[in-house]
Protein backbone atom coordinates (compact mmCIF):
# COMPACT_ATOMS: atom_id res chain seq x y z
CA UNK A 1 0.00 0.00 0.00
CA UNK A 2 0.87 3.71 -0.64
CA UNK A 3 0.85 6.69 1.56
CA UNK A 4 -2.32 9.00 0.92
CA UNK A 5 -1.38 12.37 0.79
CA UNK A 6 -3.81 15.30 -0.91
CA UNK A 7 -5.48 12.58 -2.71
CA UNK A 8 -3.11 10.33 -4.56
CA UNK A 9 -1.58 7.33 -3.30
CA UNK A 10 2.56 8.06 -3.15
CA UNK A 11 5.59 6.26 -2.49
CA UNK A 12 8.20 7.63 0.50
CA UNK A 13 10.54 9.89 -1.59
CA UNK A 14 13.47 7.61 -1.13
CA UNK A 15 11.03 4.86 -1.87
CA UNK A 16 12.17 2.39 0.61
CA UNK A 17 9.17 -0.03 2.36
CA UNK A 18 8.32 -1.33 4.93
CA UNK A 19 6.98 -5.47 5.08
CA UNK A 20 4.21 -6.30 6.91
CA UNK A 21 3.71 -9.32 8.20
CA UNK A 22 1.31 -12.14 9.88
CA UNK A 23 2.50 -12.42 13.07
CA UNK A 24 0.17 -15.61 13.81
CA UNK A 25 2.53 -17.09 10.74
CA UNK A 26 5.40 -15.07 9.50
CA UNK A 27 3.69 -14.82 6.25
CA UNK A 28 4.34 -11.61 3.95
CA UNK A 29 1.36 -9.86 3.56
CA UNK A 30 2.04 -6.33 2.21
CA UNK A 31 4.73 -3.45 1.97
CA UNK A 32 3.91 0.26 3.18
CA UNK A 33 6.33 3.03 2.54
CA UNK A 34 9.20 4.27 5.27
CA UNK A 35 8.19 7.91 5.17
CA UNK A 36 10.97 10.62 6.55
CA UNK A 37 10.68 14.18 6.98
CA UNK A 38 10.41 15.47 3.86
CA UNK A 39 7.31 13.67 3.21
CA UNK A 40 6.16 14.72 6.12
CA UNK A 41 6.30 17.95 5.10
CA UNK A 42 4.52 17.57 1.87
CA UNK A 43 1.69 15.84 3.90
CA UNK A 44 1.44 18.85 6.05
CA UNK A 45 1.68 21.35 3.68
CA UNK A 46 -0.88 19.95 1.92
CA UNK A 47 -3.43 19.99 5.05
CA UNK A 48 -2.89 23.16 6.00
CA UNK A 49 -3.90 24.35 2.56
CA UNK A 50 -7.19 21.87 2.48
CA UNK A 51 -8.24 22.90 5.63
CA UNK A 52 -9.19 26.02 5.14
CA UNK A 53 -11.65 24.86 2.51
CA UNK A 54 -13.09 22.40 4.72
CA UNK A 55 -13.35 24.52 7.44
CA UNK A 56 -16.04 26.69 5.08
CA UNK A 57 -18.24 23.64 4.43
CA UNK A 58 -21.29 23.25 6.91
CA UNK A 59 -21.18 21.13 10.09
CA UNK A 60 -24.36 19.07 8.48
CA UNK A 61 -22.36 18.61 4.90
CA UNK A 62 -19.45 17.30 6.96
CA UNK A 63 -21.57 15.09 9.05
CA UNK A 64 -23.21 13.68 6.03
CA UNK A 65 -19.71 12.64 4.19
CA UNK A 66 -18.67 11.08 8.06
CA UNK A 67 -21.79 8.71 7.74
CA UNK A 68 -21.25 7.91 4.22
CA UNK A 69 -17.93 6.40 5.40
CA UNK A 70 -19.59 4.62 8.08
CA UNK A 71 -21.34 2.97 5.55
CA UNK A 72 -18.65 2.46 3.16
CA UNK A 73 -16.45 0.22 6.38
CA UNK A 74 -19.71 -1.77 6.86
CA UNK A 75 -19.97 -2.46 3.40
CA UNK A 76 -16.44 -4.25 3.40
CA UNK A 77 -16.30 -4.88 6.74
CA UNK A 78 -15.66 -8.96 6.31
CA UNK A 79 -12.34 -7.51 4.29
CA UNK A 80 -11.08 -5.48 6.75
CA UNK A 81 -11.56 -7.44 9.85
CA UNK A 82 -9.51 -9.99 7.65
CA UNK A 83 -6.84 -7.39 7.08
CA UNK A 84 -6.99 -6.72 11.30
CA UNK A 85 -6.87 -9.99 11.91
CA UNK A 86 -4.45 -11.00 9.52
CA UNK A 87 -1.51 -7.89 10.74
CA UNK A 88 -2.55 -7.55 14.27
CA UNK A 89 -2.88 -11.18 15.33
CA UNK A 90 -6.14 -10.56 17.07
CA UNK A 91 -8.85 -13.10 16.87
CA UNK A 92 -11.39 -12.96 13.78
CA UNK A 93 -13.92 -12.13 16.38
CA UNK A 94 -12.01 -9.14 18.23
CA UNK A 95 -11.61 -7.60 14.65
CA UNK A 96 -15.38 -7.93 13.88
CA UNK A 97 -16.81 -6.20 16.86
CA UNK A 98 -13.56 -3.38 16.59
CA UNK A 99 -14.65 -2.50 12.89
CA UNK A 100 -18.31 -2.45 14.09
CA UNK A 101 -17.56 0.37 16.19
CA UNK A 102 -16.72 2.58 14.24
CA UNK A 103 -20.08 3.30 13.59
CA UNK A 104 -21.22 4.31 16.92
CA UNK A 105 -17.97 6.56 17.14
CA UNK A 106 -18.74 8.09 13.84
CA UNK A 107 -22.55 9.21 14.81
CA UNK A 108 -21.72 10.01 18.50
CA UNK A 109 -19.82 12.78 17.16
CA UNK A 110 -21.46 13.82 14.49
CA UNK A 111 -24.62 14.48 16.70
CA UNK A 112 -22.45 15.75 19.72
CA UNK A 113 -21.07 18.40 17.67
CA UNK A 114 -24.44 19.59 16.29
CA UNK A 115 -25.28 20.11 19.79
CA UNK A 116 -22.09 22.14 20.81
CA UNK A 117 -23.42 25.50 21.47
CA UNK A 118 -21.65 28.57 22.81
CA UNK A 119 -22.32 30.39 26.06
CA UNK A 120 -24.16 33.94 25.80
CA UNK A 121 -22.62 36.26 28.73
CA UNK A 122 -25.26 38.77 29.14
CA UNK A 123 -25.21 42.54 29.57
CA UNK A 124 -25.04 43.99 33.06
CA UNK A 125 -22.92 41.20 34.78
CA UNK A 126 -20.58 43.07 36.01
CA UNK A 127 -19.88 47.06 36.38
CA UNK A 128 -19.42 48.56 33.17
CA UNK A 129 -20.89 46.05 31.09
CA UNK A 130 -24.25 46.97 30.90
CA UNK A 131 -24.43 47.77 27.40
CA UNK A 132 -22.06 44.87 26.11
CA UNK A 133 -23.26 41.68 25.30
CA UNK A 134 -20.10 38.13 24.89
CA UNK A 135 -20.97 34.92 22.91
CA UNK A 136 -18.56 32.04 22.19
CA UNK A 137 -18.21 30.01 19.55
CA UNK A 138 -15.60 27.08 18.44
CA UNK A 139 -13.62 27.43 15.56
CA UNK A 140 -11.19 24.20 14.23
CA UNK A 141 -7.48 23.91 15.00
CA UNK A 142 -6.16 23.38 11.79
CA UNK A 143 -3.75 20.36 11.21
CA UNK A 144 -4.48 17.66 13.95
CA UNK A 145 -1.86 15.10 13.75
CA UNK A 146 -3.41 11.36 14.76
CA UNK A 147 -0.98 8.73 16.09
CA UNK A 148 -2.21 5.73 16.20
CA UNK A 149 -1.17 2.55 18.33
CA UNK A 150 -1.39 -1.04 16.85
CA UNK A 151 -3.69 -2.59 19.88
CA UNK A 152 -7.01 -0.85 18.71
CA UNK A 153 -6.41 0.91 15.69
CA UNK A 154 -9.77 0.81 14.42
CA UNK A 155 -11.37 1.90 17.52
CA UNK A 156 -8.57 4.96 18.18
CA UNK A 157 -9.21 6.01 14.53
CA UNK A 158 -13.02 6.11 15.41
CA UNK A 159 -11.88 8.66 18.47
CA UNK A 160 -9.39 10.93 17.01
CA UNK A 161 -10.17 11.00 13.26
CA UNK A 162 -14.23 11.61 13.02
CA UNK A 163 -13.66 14.09 16.25
CA UNK A 164 -11.15 16.37 13.73
CA UNK A 165 -12.99 16.25 10.90
CA UNK A 166 -16.32 17.32 12.18
CA UNK A 167 -14.80 20.48 13.81
CA UNK A 168 -13.13 21.55 10.30
CA UNK A 169 -9.62 20.27 10.86
CA UNK A 170 -7.45 18.08 8.15
CA UNK A 171 -6.00 15.12 9.86
CA UNK A 172 -2.79 13.32 8.83
CA UNK A 173 -3.08 9.56 10.00
CA UNK A 174 0.08 7.74 11.56
CA UNK A 175 -0.74 4.37 11.87
CA UNK A 176 1.57 1.85 13.80
CA UNK A 177 4.55 0.39 11.92
CA UNK A 178 3.14 -2.95 12.82
CA UNK A 179 0.14 -3.43 11.55
CA UNK A 180 -0.84 0.04 9.19
CA UNK A 181 -2.84 -2.08 6.48
CA UNK A 182 -6.35 -1.36 8.02
CA UNK A 183 -6.02 2.17 8.22
CA UNK A 184 -4.64 2.71 5.20
CA UNK A 185 -8.08 1.21 3.58
CA UNK A 186 -9.89 3.02 6.43
CA UNK A 187 -8.27 6.62 5.23
CA UNK A 188 -9.23 5.75 1.32
CA UNK A 189 -12.67 5.05 2.46
CA UNK A 190 -12.66 8.24 3.76
CA UNK A 191 -11.77 10.13 0.57
CA UNK A 192 -14.16 7.11 -1.05
CA UNK A 193 -17.17 8.98 1.35
CA UNK A 194 -16.15 12.66 0.16
CA UNK A 195 -13.52 13.79 2.54
CA UNK A 196 -12.00 16.43 -0.04
CA UNK A 197 -7.79 15.82 -0.76
CA UNK A 198 -5.91 17.15 1.55
CA UNK A 199 -8.24 17.14 4.63
CA UNK A 200 -7.69 13.31 5.24
CA UNK A 201 -4.07 11.68 4.63
CA UNK A 202 -2.31 8.36 6.16
CA UNK A 203 1.33 7.94 6.17
CA UNK A 204 4.14 5.20 7.08
CA UNK A 205 6.74 5.03 8.81
CA UNK A 206 8.98 4.60 11.78
CA UNK A 207 7.55 6.35 14.74
CA UNK A 208 10.59 8.52 15.99
CA UNK A 209 10.98 9.67 12.57
CA UNK A 210 7.51 10.31 11.27
CA UNK A 211 5.51 10.81 14.81
CA UNK A 212 8.19 12.91 16.07
CA UNK A 213 8.52 15.11 12.71
CA UNK A 214 4.57 15.78 12.83
CA UNK A 215 4.99 16.79 16.43
CA UNK A 216 7.66 19.30 15.98
CA UNK A 217 6.08 20.38 12.77
CA UNK A 218 5.07 24.27 13.07
CA UNK A 219 1.80 23.39 11.04
CA UNK A 220 0.54 20.69 12.81
CA UNK A 221 -1.62 22.38 15.78
CA UNK A 222 -2.59 18.95 17.84
CA UNK A 223 -1.23 15.81 18.21
CA UNK A 224 -3.25 12.94 19.50
CA UNK A 225 -0.74 10.11 20.63
CA UNK A 226 -2.44 6.62 22.17
CA UNK A 227 0.82 5.00 23.13
CA UNK A 228 4.00 3.98 25.91
CA UNK A 229 4.40 7.23 28.38
CA UNK A 230 7.57 6.76 27.04
CA UNK A 231 6.87 7.89 23.44
CA UNK A 232 4.11 10.45 24.96
CA UNK A 233 7.23 12.25 26.89
CA UNK A 234 9.10 12.22 23.38
CA UNK A 235 6.33 13.44 21.67
CA UNK A 236 5.48 16.35 24.55
CA UNK A 237 9.10 17.41 24.35
CA UNK A 238 8.93 17.69 20.49
CA UNK A 239 6.02 19.55 20.20
CA UNK A 240 6.77 22.27 23.04
CA UNK A 241 9.25 23.79 20.01
CA UNK A 242 6.11 25.36 18.47
CA UNK A 243 3.94 25.36 21.77
CA UNK A 244 1.79 22.60 20.15
CA UNK A 245 -1.22 21.42 21.81
CA UNK A 246 -1.27 17.65 22.62
CA UNK A 247 -3.46 14.58 23.86
CA UNK A 248 -1.65 11.52 25.02
CA UNK A 249 -2.97 9.00 26.68
CA UNK A 250 -0.15 6.30 27.61
CA UNK A 251 0.34 3.22 29.59
CA UNK A 252 -0.88 1.89 32.65
CA UNK A 253 -0.63 -0.93 35.27
CA UNK A 254 -4.01 -0.87 36.53
CA UNK A 255 -4.62 -2.25 39.70
CA UNK A 256 -7.67 -5.13 40.05
CA UNK A 257 -8.55 -5.68 43.72
CA UNK A 258 -11.29 -8.23 45.42
CA UNK A 259 -11.97 -8.04 48.77
CA UNK A 260 -12.94 -10.84 51.03
CA UNK A 261 -16.80 -9.87 49.92
CA UNK A 262 -16.25 -9.78 46.76
CA UNK A 263 -18.00 -12.62 44.06
CA UNK A 264 -15.56 -14.82 43.00
CA UNK A 265 -16.92 -16.52 39.93
CA UNK A 266 -17.69 -12.43 38.75
CA UNK A 267 -13.94 -11.94 39.49
CA UNK A 268 -12.75 -14.67 37.34
CA UNK A 269 -14.92 -14.11 34.63
CA UNK A 270 -14.06 -10.21 34.42
CA UNK A 271 -10.16 -11.27 34.68
CA UNK A 272 -11.00 -13.54 31.30
CA UNK A 273 -12.39 -10.05 29.68
CA UNK A 274 -10.00 -7.53 31.60
CA UNK A 275 -6.87 -9.31 30.78
CA UNK A 276 -7.04 -11.69 27.93
CA UNK A 277 -9.12 -9.51 25.70
CA UNK A 278 -6.60 -9.00 22.38
CA UNK A 279 -4.15 -10.83 24.19
CA UNK A 280 -3.69 -8.66 27.42
CA UNK A 281 -2.25 -5.83 24.50
CA UNK A 282 -4.96 -3.26 26.39
CA UNK A 283 -3.62 0.12 28.30
CA UNK A 284 -6.30 -0.31 30.72
CA UNK A 285 -6.18 -4.11 30.83
CA UNK A 286 -6.08 -4.96 34.42
CA UNK A 287 -2.36 -5.73 35.38
CA UNK A 288 -1.94 -6.30 39.18
CA UNK A 289 -4.14 -8.63 41.14
CA UNK A 290 -4.44 -7.84 44.37
CA UNK A 291 -6.69 -10.45 46.06
CA UNK A 292 -7.61 -10.70 49.47
CA UNK A 293 -5.63 -13.93 51.39
CA UNK A 294 -8.79 -15.54 52.24
CA UNK A 295 -9.84 -16.06 48.71
CA UNK A 296 -6.41 -16.03 46.50
CA UNK A 297 -5.78 -19.57 46.35
CA UNK A 298 -9.43 -20.59 45.40
CA UNK A 299 -9.23 -17.30 43.16
CA UNK A 300 -6.07 -18.77 41.87
CA UNK A 301 -7.73 -22.31 41.09
CA UNK A 302 -10.54 -20.86 39.32
CA UNK A 303 -8.83 -18.99 36.87
CA UNK A 304 -6.27 -21.61 35.87
CA UNK A 305 -9.36 -23.65 35.36
CA UNK A 306 -11.12 -20.87 33.56
CA UNK A 307 -7.89 -20.76 31.37
CA UNK A 308 -7.82 -24.18 30.55
CA UNK A 309 -11.25 -24.26 28.77
CA UNK A 310 -10.05 -21.11 26.35
CA UNK A 311 -8.28 -21.89 23.11
CA UNK A 312 -5.02 -20.56 21.53
CA UNK A 313 -4.93 -20.58 18.34
CA UNK A 314 -4.52 -19.33 14.99
CA UNK A 315 -6.36 -15.71 15.00
CA UNK A 316 -8.25 -16.20 11.66
CA UNK A 317 -9.97 -19.46 13.19
CA UNK A 318 -13.83 -19.18 14.35
CA UNK A 319 -13.12 -20.72 17.61
CA UNK A 320 -9.78 -18.83 18.54
CA UNK A 321 -10.30 -17.09 21.98
CA UNK A 322 -6.50 -15.86 22.58
CA UNK A 323 -4.73 -14.76 19.34
CA UNK A 324 -0.76 -14.04 19.52
CA UNK A 325 1.23 -10.81 20.25
CA UNK A 326 1.99 -8.37 17.75
CA UNK A 327 5.09 -9.95 16.79
CA UNK A 328 7.42 -11.88 18.54
CA UNK A 329 9.77 -9.10 19.45
CA UNK A 330 6.95 -8.09 21.96
CA UNK A 331 6.50 -11.65 23.39
CA UNK A 332 10.09 -11.91 23.97
CA UNK A 333 9.73 -8.79 26.01
CA UNK A 334 6.76 -10.40 28.28
CA UNK A 335 9.25 -13.39 28.25
CA UNK A 336 11.91 -10.93 29.94
CA UNK A 337 9.38 -9.49 32.09
CA UNK A 338 7.88 -12.40 33.50
CA UNK A 339 11.36 -13.86 34.19
CA UNK A 340 12.42 -10.92 35.74
CA UNK A 341 9.74 -11.44 38.02
CA UNK A 342 10.40 -14.97 39.01
CA UNK A 343 14.09 -13.94 39.61
CA UNK A 344 12.62 -10.86 42.19
CA UNK A 345 11.03 -13.96 44.51
CA UNK A 346 7.75 -15.55 42.53
CA UNK A 347 6.74 -18.23 41.20
CA UNK A 348 5.05 -19.36 37.88
CA UNK A 349 1.99 -21.53 38.82
CA UNK A 350 0.54 -21.43 35.22
CA UNK A 351 1.90 -21.14 31.96
CA UNK A 352 5.16 -18.87 31.05
CA UNK A 353 6.08 -20.26 28.20
CA UNK A 354 6.50 -18.65 24.52
CA UNK A 355 6.22 -20.02 20.90
CA UNK A 356 7.31 -17.48 18.15
CA UNK A 357 4.88 -14.56 18.81
CA UNK A 358 2.49 -16.44 20.80
CA UNK A 359 2.58 -16.09 24.76
CA UNK A 360 0.28 -18.62 26.41
CA UNK A 361 -1.69 -17.07 29.83
CA UNK A 362 0.43 -17.19 32.69
CA UNK A 363 -0.28 -16.91 36.52
CA UNK A 364 2.37 -15.74 38.80
CA UNK A 365 1.85 -16.47 42.44
CA UNK A 366 4.05 -15.35 45.61
CA UNK A 367 4.27 -11.59 44.09
CA UNK A 368 5.06 -8.71 46.82
CA UNK A 369 4.39 -5.19 46.91
CA UNK A 370 8.10 -4.56 46.47
CA UNK A 371 8.28 -6.56 42.67
CA UNK A 372 8.56 -4.29 39.62
CA UNK A 373 5.56 -5.55 38.66
CA UNK A 374 3.49 -4.41 40.93
CA UNK A 375 5.29 -1.10 40.68
CA UNK A 376 6.01 0.91 36.96
CA UNK A 377 6.89 -2.62 34.81
CA UNK A 378 3.58 -2.38 32.79
CA UNK A 379 3.52 -6.00 31.16
CA UNK A 380 1.66 -5.85 27.08
CA UNK A 381 0.41 -9.68 27.20
CA UNK A 382 -1.64 -12.50 28.98
CA UNK A 383 0.17 -12.12 32.12
CA UNK A 384 -1.61 -12.21 36.05
CA UNK A 385 0.49 -11.37 38.72
CA UNK A 386 -1.43 -11.99 41.70
CA UNK A 387 -0.84 -10.60 45.54
CA UNK A 388 -2.70 -11.20 48.55
CA UNK A 389 -3.67 -8.50 51.08
CA UNK A 390 -5.08 -8.39 54.46
CA UNK A 391 -7.26 -4.80 54.57
CA UNK A 392 -8.42 -2.61 52.02
CA UNK A 393 -6.46 -0.12 53.28
CA UNK A 394 -3.09 -1.80 52.59
CA UNK A 395 -4.63 -2.69 48.46
CA UNK A 396 -5.15 0.93 48.08
CA UNK A 397 -1.83 1.85 49.00
CA UNK A 398 -0.29 -0.77 47.16
CA UNK A 399 -2.40 0.36 44.41
CA UNK A 400 -1.39 3.72 44.33
CA UNK A 401 2.40 3.22 44.85
CA UNK A 402 2.77 2.94 40.98
CA UNK A 403 3.55 5.75 38.29
CA UNK A 404 0.70 5.34 36.64
CA UNK A 405 -2.82 6.19 37.36
CA UNK A 406 -5.30 5.10 34.10
CA UNK A 407 -7.65 3.21 35.43
CA UNK A 408 -8.74 0.36 38.26
CA UNK A 409 -11.37 -1.22 39.68
CA UNK A 410 -13.08 -3.26 42.94
CA UNK A 411 -15.13 -6.41 43.12
CA UNK A 412 -16.62 -6.19 46.45
CA UNK A 413 -20.65 -6.65 47.71
CA UNK A 414 -19.86 -3.63 50.45
CA UNK A 415 -20.78 -0.37 48.51
CA UNK A 416 -19.22 1.79 51.24
CA UNK A 417 -16.07 -0.26 50.38
CA UNK A 418 -16.57 0.20 46.54
CA UNK A 419 -16.70 4.02 46.87
CA UNK A 420 -14.37 4.77 49.35
CA UNK A 421 -11.80 2.59 46.73
CA UNK A 422 -13.34 4.23 43.83
CA UNK A 423 -12.70 7.62 45.59
CA UNK A 424 -9.06 6.83 46.80
CA UNK A 425 -7.50 5.36 43.34
CA UNK A 426 -5.56 7.89 41.69
CA UNK A 427 -6.66 7.11 38.11
CA UNK A 428 -8.46 8.79 35.44
CA UNK A 429 -11.32 5.94 36.10
CA UNK A 430 -12.21 3.46 38.39
CA UNK A 431 -14.72 0.47 37.83
CA UNK A 432 -16.73 -1.26 40.58
CA UNK A 433 -17.60 -4.90 39.84
CA UNK A 434 -15.85 -5.30 36.64
CA UNK A 435 -12.80 -5.33 35.42
CA UNK A 436 -10.29 -1.76 34.88
CA UNK A 437 -10.93 -2.48 30.99
CA UNK A 438 -13.64 -0.65 30.91
CA UNK A 439 -14.16 2.35 27.86
CA UNK A 440 -17.68 3.78 26.12
CA UNK A 441 -17.45 6.12 23.51
CA UNK A 442 -19.08 8.33 25.50
CA UNK A 443 -16.75 8.41 28.70
CA UNK A 444 -13.94 10.77 29.10
CA UNK A 445 -11.44 8.25 29.25
CA UNK A 446 -7.54 9.53 30.44
CA UNK A 447 -4.91 9.10 32.74
CA UNK A 448 -3.60 10.87 35.78
CA UNK A 449 0.54 11.19 36.60
CA UNK A 450 2.42 8.85 33.75
CA UNK A 451 -0.85 7.81 32.26
CA UNK A 452 -1.43 10.93 30.14
CA UNK A 453 -3.15 14.29 29.23
CA UNK A 454 -6.21 15.13 28.63
CA UNK A 455 -9.27 12.83 28.18
CA UNK A 456 -10.59 11.82 25.15
CA UNK A 457 -14.35 10.75 24.39
CA UNK A 458 -17.65 11.70 23.38
CA UNK A 459 -18.53 13.93 25.79
CA UNK A 460 -15.21 15.85 25.87
CA UNK A 461 -13.08 15.54 22.78
CA UNK A 462 -14.40 17.97 20.44
CA UNK A 463 -13.22 20.44 22.59
CA UNK A 464 -9.92 19.18 22.50
CA UNK A 465 -9.87 19.17 18.70
CA UNK A 466 -11.22 22.73 18.41
CA UNK A 467 -10.37 26.39 19.98
CA UNK A 468 -12.62 28.71 21.82
CA UNK A 469 -13.01 32.18 20.66
CA UNK A 470 -15.33 35.21 22.17
CA UNK A 471 -16.83 37.82 20.38
CA UNK A 472 -17.55 40.75 22.28
CA UNK A 473 -20.67 43.21 21.12
CA UNK A 474 -18.98 46.28 22.73
CA UNK A 475 -22.00 48.96 24.01
CA UNK A 476 -24.57 47.25 21.59
CA UNK A 477 -26.87 48.25 23.72
CA UNK A 478 -28.92 51.65 24.14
Amino acid sequence: MKNLINGEKKDSVTGQIIEITNPATNEFIDTVPASNEQDVDEVVTYAKQAQVTWAKTPLHERGEILKKFVSLVEENQENLARTLCMETGKPIKEARAEISNTRNFVNGYVERAKHLYGMVIPQGNEPGQEKTVQYTVRQPLGVVACIIPFNFPCDLFGQKVPSALIMGNSVIVKPSTYNPLTLHKYCELMQMAGVPAGVINCISGEGPIVGQALAKHKDVHLVSVTGSTAVGMETMESASHNLTHVMLELGGNDAFILDKDGNLDLAVEELVWGRLYNTGQVCCASKRFLIHNSLKDEFIRRVINRINSMKLGNPMNEDTEIGCLINEKAAKRVEEQVNLTVQEGAVIVYGGRRSGAYFEPTVINNVTKTMSVMKDMEIFGPVIPVLGFDTIEEAIEIANQSNYGLCGCIITENMKTAFKVASELEVGGAVINGASFYRSAEMPFGGWKHSGIGNEGITTTLQEMSKIKTIVMKNILD
